[in-house]
């Protein structure tokens, strides 16, 4: 988090699915949140959706999060909102609802604080009608759950300037959401027109005695909803368009869009019969789990899939390595904070639950990944960086040994301690320690390298500024046998 986000204040008004699912996102990247809901089970159900949260969205980043905010549960819609910086309404889709909730927000709250509606539907200038600020209300829709999927639907209207639209899309990026600017206000926004028209071919299907909702969610899960992940629409029509791209694919394609194969514009009547028909499919397909054990189920491939789209930077994963390099807290300068055989902090981090192997704890394999990135914030501080590898100079790592002393779970916090060993030449020793959040060591390993000519790719001396500051770490001998006897 950057420094100016330091101490900011959310509000968020309603805190079911999706209210909660804010309440999580801005939580988790150290916001303090008020939250205001009448419902008698409100604290319950959001104490559910933080504890899916909390076991997920620490999973994406390979770098420390920000320290947890504070939650403060208010009696009072005023006392929530006095001191918000952002606002966000999740309160039902009624438009008569949101406009007395946001009577009662302008009345009470800051004149520079941001009002954001999760609403799917509503244009903002229906939401702005009769505002006593309308410029300080716009549409912020997030995707279900909010505190994994990055995607928010920023949506203003014409009288929103371009300084609120810049501080929104800061402080949703701020939290690690990619936020959408729609330039032109439309019903449902963008993603759930798509939705829509899915939902409505679906109906039909099932209406028809096509496909059931199982076979219907199976074309998407096993074929095109795969692509869409990492891709989208458009870009992988231009990679079906082949050599030539999309004008072809339109030009191979387009005639079909005049054939009778959808229903868009209609949509079957949702009689009694059909309703009970798609529950009772819907029951007979995911019924022998929990509602609960789904949103596990979701939340842990969704990890899996977005930590996937990381390692390419692709997707929602360039979002991930975004907010990572916001986030990271171990880059230093080179030389600082290292002398031989002091051990420093190099990472700090949650286990995924892709990490883990058929036992159910850490694979051993991602042991070495987290030693290697240790190594590589060592590399980094004793100045062989990108630059230095640019300037055709490296390590590599000849040999790594590793003991594996205690598990380390999904979810769990470790943190590796690392120590030069060795300092010599083209040689370079370093010594790990992985520890878990109650300071139990799960881990050791030492690592040997050696300094590389990237051209000739043989062993050579470092140069500067390296050779510098590993000069600086080398505390000779035979001086500190000296010291010892003195």
């Amino acid at each position: 988090m950057n420094e100016k986000d330091m101490n900011k204040t959310a509000d968020c008004i309603g805190g079911g699915v999706i209210g909660g699912g804010w309440v999580a996102r801005f939580l988790l990247h150290g916001w303090d949140v008020n939250v205001y809901d009448p419902a008698a089970d409100a604290q319950r159900k959001l104490d559910a959706v933080l504890e899916n949260a909390r076991a997920s969205l620490p999973q994406l980043s390979d770098v420390p999060m920000p320290a947890e905010g504070r939650l403060t549960f208010c009696d009072t819609l005023e006392a929530a909102v006095a001191n918000a910086d952002w606002i966000q309404e999740s309160v039902p889709e009624r438009l008569d609802i949101k406009h007395a909730v946001f009577a009662q927000v302008q009345a009470a709250c800051p004149e520079a604080a941001i009002i954001g509606s999760s609403t799917s539907g509503f244009k903002p200038s229906q939401l702005q009608e009769n505002a006593l600020r309308p410029a300080q209300i716009m549409v912020a829709h997030p995707f279900n759950p909010v505190y994994l999927l990055p995607l928010v639907e920023l949506v203003p209207s014409p009288v929103n300037d371009a300084d609120i639209i810049a501080q929104a899309k800061d402080v949703l990026t701020g939290v690690g959401m990619k936020p959408l600017h729609v330039r032109k206000e439309i019903d449902a926004h963008i993603a759930d027109r798509f939705l829509e028209a899915v939902w409505r071919e679906g109906l039909w299907l099932i209406k028809d005695g096509i496909a059931t909702t199982t076979e219907i969610d199976d074309a998407i899960r096993y074929g095109f909803g795969l692509r869409l992940a990492q891709m989208g629409m458009f870009e992988n029509y231009r990679i079906a368009g082949g050599e030539e791209g999309m004008a072809h694919f339109i030009q191979q394609f387009g005639p079909a869009l005049k054939w009778p194969w959808t229903k868009l514009m209609d949509v079957p009547e949702l009689s009694e019969e059909l309703i009970n028909k798609i529950a009772l499919q819907s029951d007979q397909q995911s019924g022998s789990y929990s509602i609960a054990e789904l949103e596990h189920i979701r939340d842990d491939n969704l990890v899996a899939m977005m930590r996937a789209l990381k390692t390419k930077d692709w997707g929602a994963g360039n979002q991930l390595n975004v907010m990572d390099a916001s986030l990271e807290t171990t880059s230093v300068k080179p030389g600082e904070i290292l002398t031989q055989r002091s051990s420093t902090l190099t990472v700090n981090r949650v286990v995924p639950t892709s990490w883990l192997d058929v036992n159910g704890h850490m694979n051993d394999s991602h042991y070495a990944e987290v030693f290697s990135k240790a190594s590589d914030i060592i590399l980094r501080r004793i100045g062989s960086d990108i630059d230095y590898i640019a300037r055709g100079f490296s390590y590599f790592t000849v040999d790594m040994q590793i003991s594996y002393l205690n598990e380390c779970h999904a979810g769990e916090k470790i943190s590796v301690f690392t120590s030069i060993d060795l300092a010599e030449g083209k040689k370079l020793d370093l010594r790990h320690e992985m520890k878990n959040a109650q300071g139990t060591v799960c881990a050791t390993c030492t690592q040997f390298l050696l300094h590389v000519d990237l051209n000739s790719r043989k062993s050579c001396p470092p140069i500067e500024p390296v050779a510098s500051i590993l000069m600086a770490l080398i505390v000779p001998e035979t001086f500190s046998k000296a010291e010892n006897n003195e």
